[in-house]
């Protein structure tokens, strides 16, 4: 898996979970998914109240004030 690498040393700011973070303008969710150390299975991102296909991280830009929603699923009652 080739890993996209931001190119630009702008910033923009968005909204994980309701905490805000900077990250380098052109970032995709799946440098989201490094940065936050999310495991491969049991995730879900929504990205705007639009919940996006892991298949599809790799291709989906982030802009500037983005709300982004992680769900993580765990077992155990």
């Amino acid at each position: 898996m080739i890993n996209h690498v931001p190119t630009t040393a702008y910033t923009m700011k968005i909204h994980i979970n309701k905490k805000e973070v900077e990250l380098p303008e052109g970032s995709r969710l799946t440098d989201v998914a490094q940065r936050e150390k999310l495991p491969n299975k049991g995730v879900a991102i929504a990205v705007n109240n639009e919940l996006v296909c892991c298949d599809d991280w790799k291709d989906h830009p982030l802009r500037e004030g983005d709300d982004l929603l992680i769900i993580k699923a765990f077992c155990g009652g």
